[in-house]
């Protein structure tokens, strides 16, 4: 296909990375990572966007100071729930102080797709999640795995 300019060239490409941003958010709503219960959890959270109802709960094995299991569960729509398959996936292995240096712009830009602001509040639900569960010890905790 014959292209006359610039223009078109770019809205072409902005159309196709579009699409690739879109098919990467599909990939992780219809087959999450870590989506269930982490059996032997050292530090777990729960929140929800008070906006939309979304809820997300947040189940970590920490060991030697590194995250060993990232999983996650809740309800919600597509960007919350897909944002928290991708972050349970980029967080395993990581140790815990590059977990707390993890920040919302960094969040947002693992997701890739533009959000409205709105809808940034629901990528960022399980972020908020899991900075917070890093000082939420379980129950169950051995101690080998404490932040605090």
């Amino acid at each position: 296909m014959y292209w006359r300019n610039k223009e078109q060239i770019t809205q072409v490409m902005m159309h196709s990375e579009e699409e690739i941003y879109q098919e990467h958010v599909l990939d992780h709503s219809d087959d999450p990572y870590h989506r269930g219960r982490c059996i032997d959890a050292t530090h777990a959270h729960e929140d929800d966007n008070p906006l939309c109802g979304d809820v997300v709960r947040v189940e970590l094995r920490i060991q030697d100071q590194r995250v060993a299991e990232a999983w996650f569960d809740g309800e919600g729509c597509c960007i919350s729930l897909a944002s928290a398959s991708m972050l349970m996936e980029e967080l395993e292995g990581k140790t815990v102080q590059d977990v707390r240096n993890f920040g919302a712009e960094q969040m947002l830009s693992l997701f890739r797709a533009k959000l409205t602001p709105n809808r940034q509040k629901c990528c960022l639900l399980s972020w908020k999640v899991v900075q917070s569960a890093l000082y939420s010890p379980t129950n169950d905790a051995t101690g080998n795995g404490e932040t605090g």
